[in-house]
Formats: structure tokens, sequence, C-alpha cells
């Protein structure tokens, strides 16, 4: 029962780090909608029946709610927490008409659905600038400490003491961009320009895929040069304008390496396996936790870079999928119908209700619930 006792202490982390991204998620959607002039009914924690809340000034129910996996903002004019249309709206009068949501402009709604992954983005950019500005942003030069033989880098000529300049024609800084960039390889050549002694190289290597397990257990397939860093990780304090701007850089690798790695995954260069779920979260939040707040913290801005990436996704019921209808709506010069966006949203819902169950089943199975279940049956 190891497995029962490790994921009830993994509930408390996990759900404060959820509840806060959510909270920064709907804040989003909440702020660009009053500023709008868009009326908001709800603005919720949770879903299902409420726990407990209140009503604002401008009549606002906040509220905490019984099931504490996501959020929602409903808006005047929505049927639902997917804010579909509700029924109604052309019977309402000039007053009704100037808070609604839907009778709002193009540009506004789309406003509206993007300011909530945008929110998530802004506050990873915040959290991690805050960070290396206080604690330090990792830093150690690009240079080449040592190259073990036998490995992709020893086989294309790399030699200790280079100092790789660029990948693929994009900069390096830091040995750990190296790290990076390389680990997400999954078998495709990249040229490298080197600076070796007086001058410069160009190497053409290809990272050889290696299976290594992390901290938690899990088996991954990341690239590798087989090349060493000199000395040990160093922390740079950076000032604060400095700081903002490795921040957003830092956070648009986090979603370009994220986008590539789902590629991947679809193209099956990269297994599924290592797609997770709520209880892979909740266990990496606990371990995150077990470190001490700031690691949470920084687990909680990664998080939030994801959350706010998958939200973007082309699918109805998600952010993107509204941001997809209101593409249509401009290109046709009008709204798609009720019909077409009903059957819309209930694809998608069908398609986030699979993509969870199977990421749980991942999840099941890398914690060997299934395996114990299986030894109970045998």
């Amino acid at each position: 029962m190891a497995w029962l006792i490790g994921a009830l202490g993994s509930v408390l982390p996990f759900l404060v780090t959820l509840t806060a991204l959510v909270f920064v998620h709907e804040l989003g959607h909440y702020l660009v909608a009053r500023r709008n002039g868009v009326k908001v009914e709800t603005f919720s924690i949770g879903f299902g029946p409420e726990i407990f809340g209140w009503y604002d000034r401008a009549g606002t129910r906040w509220k905490l709610s019984a099931i504490p996996l996501g959020g929602y903002v409903k808006m005047f004019g929505d049927a639902d927490a997917a804010s579909m249309p509700g029924e109604g709206l052309h019977a309402m009068t000039a007053a009704e008409r100037a808070v609604s949501f839907h009778h709002k402009r193009l540009s506004q709604r789309a406003a509206v659905v993007a300011a909530g992954p945008i929110a998530n983005f802004l506050f990873a950019i915040v959290v991690f600038a805050a960070m290396f500005a206080t604690v330090g942003q990792p830093y150690t030069p690009p240079q080449i400490g040592e190259v073990d033989p036998g490995t992709a880098a020893s086989a294309a000529g790399i030699k200790a003491g280079d100092t790789i300049l660029a990948i693929d024609g994009r900069p390096i800084d830091r040995f750990e961009d190296i790290q990076r960039v390389v680990g997400f390889n999954v078998g495709t050549p990249i040229t490298l320009l080197i600076k070796r002694d007086s001058g410069e190289v160009t190497i053409t290597v290809t990272p050889r895929i290696t299976e290594i397990t992390d901290h938690f257990g899990d088996k991954h397939k990341i690239g590798l040069l087989g090349v060493k860093r000199t000395g040990g990780t160093n922390y740079v304090k950076l000032d604060p304008l400095t700081a903002v701007g490795h921040a957003a850089t830092y956070t648009w690798d986090i979603t370009g390496d994220t986008l590539k790695a789902v590629a991947q995954m679809v193209t099956g260069r990269r297994s599924t396996e290592e797609l997770g779920g709520p209880l892979k979260i909740g266990q990496m939040a606990d371990k995150m936790a077990q470190g001490g707040l700031l690691p949470l913290i920084g687990f909680a801005a990664l998080l939030s870079v994801n959350l706010g990436l998958i939200n973007l996704f082309p699918i109805p019921v998600l952010d993107g999928g509204h941001l997809l209808f209101y593409a249509a709506e401009a290109i046709r010069g009008k709204p798609l119908g009720p019909r077409a966006q009903e059957y819309g949203f209930r694809f998608g819902l069908a398609l986030v209700m699979m993509l969870m169950v199977f990421a749980t089943w991942n999840d099941l199975v890398g914690l060997k619930v299934v395996e114990m279940l299986k030894s109970l049956v045998t």
C-alpha cells in the first residue's frame, strides 16, 4: 500500500499548485472581460456543487466548488461553463446586450478568451524572473570539459576545450542550453558551430538516443552527445530588467520544447508513455515540495507554461477551440451555426476526456497500481 500512502501525501501540494494556476488562468479571463464591459456572473475554482462563495459589488459570484480539477468564468449570455451561447440572446434588451459576452466585437471576445493562457505565460515569466534576480540563473560556460569515448561526440570529432557557439544556427550561451536542445533530439542530425583554439569549425553530429530513468522512476528516451561540462553549475544573479528578458526567453524555450515533444509523440518518434496525468503531476508536486518552497514554486511556473499552451490547442472546449471558431467567423463574416458549434464542443469534450483517461492510465501503470491489481486476482 506504499503507492496509496504516497498518492495521498501528494494531494496537498498538487491541489495548492493547481488551484493557484487555475486562479491565475481564470483571473486573466475575468480581468479582460471586465475591461471590455462584460458582466461576469460566476468565478469558480473547481466544478460541481459549491462549497462556499460570496458576491462582489459587480454581482459576480466567487466560489470554491467540490471538484478541484479546474475552474471557469461564466459570463452573461453563456449557457454553461464552456461558454456556449445561451438561449434568448436575440431577445435581450439593449442594456443586456451591452454587457453580454456574445454581443461583443469579435476582437473583444478573442481577447477575453486568449487572456487565460496569456496570464499563465505571464505568471511563469514573473516567477522565473524573480528566481533569476534573487537566487540566480544556472549558468555554466558552453565549453566542453570532457568527451566520453565511444559516444556521438567522440565519433564526430568534438574535443575537450571546444566551446559550442551555436546549434543549427541558434546561439548557445550556456552549457544548460546544450543539454536542453540535445535532450529533446531523437536521432536527428544537428550542426554545431564550435570555437576551437583561435578559429571556428562546423561539425554535424547525430545525438544517440539513450533511455534514462528520472527521479520518479519513469523511463525516458533522450538524445545524448556524450560530453561533460567544465566544473560545476554556477548561479548568476541578474538585474531585474535582464531577469525579465531571460525569463521570457526561458518560457519561450519551454513552450517550443513542449510542442516539439508533442509532435514527436504524434509522429511516433517519442513514446506516448511519457504523457502524464493528474496522478503524475501530483507525485511531481509532492517531490518538489519535499525539496522546499522554491522548487515547488519553480515547478508551478513550469506547469503554468504547459497549462497555457495546452489551453491554446485548437480543440473545442479549450480556449484554442474558441479561438478557432472566432477565426472561422472572421473568414466567413459571421459565426458558425449553433449546430456546428454544438457538435464541435461534443467532439472536443470527447477528445479531452479520452486524453485524460489515457494519461491517467499511464499514471496508474507508472505508479505500479495496475501491477498491484493484477497480483490481487492472479
